[in-house]
């Protein structure tokens, strides 16, 4: 697995939840697991198979969450290029078929989150930006068809 750049609020974020799934959500279920144990039968004790599978679920999501710490790295957006579209870019866009005006920030895929206008470095636009600078145009496939977006602005 290589590098995962991010943001100091996505680590800080991503940190807070492995915190809350060791140190709540886990002994909560190892808590149901004793409970229902202790009813006898487990053959057919439904709510300890149940629970269980929710352990097993948790720690998937806990080791998974500690493979992308493992390998993250909180980026210094001091050191970015501001000229052109980079990860933590805030970019500015005219869709040029219809004139409308997006605003999206390109995020790592782990922060991505379109309600938030955040959107993965891996995604088709993210790609096709990238190093691009303001007033550049670019094409981009999606699978709606082809896009073609006005870069009009990038911030930090």
């Amino acid at each position: 697995m290589s590098f995962e750049y991010m943001s100091q609020e996505g680590y800080d974020k991503l940190v807070a939840e492995l915190r809350q799934l060791e140190s709540v959500e886990l002994p909560q279920v190892r808590e149901a697991i004793a409970e229902a144990r202790d009813k006898g039968d487990l053959s057919e004790n439904f709510e300890y198979h149940a629970a269980k599978r929710e352990q097993a679920r948790l720690l998937g999501r806990i080791r998974f969450k500690q493979r992308v710490l493992a390998h993250a790295r909180v980026i210094d957006v001091s050191r970015l290029d501001s000229d052109s579209v980079q990860l933590l870019s805030r970019v500015e866009m005219t869709n040029l078929a219809n004139n409308s005006r997006m605003t999206y920030t390109i995020a790592s895929p782990h922060e991505a989150d379109i309600r938030e206008g955040k959107i993965s470095i891996k995604s088709p636009i993210a790609q096709a930006m990238l190093n691009k600078h303001a007033g550049d145009v670019v094409e981009v496939r999606v699978p709606a068809g082809m896009l073609r977006l006005r870069i009009d602005s990038i911030e930090r």
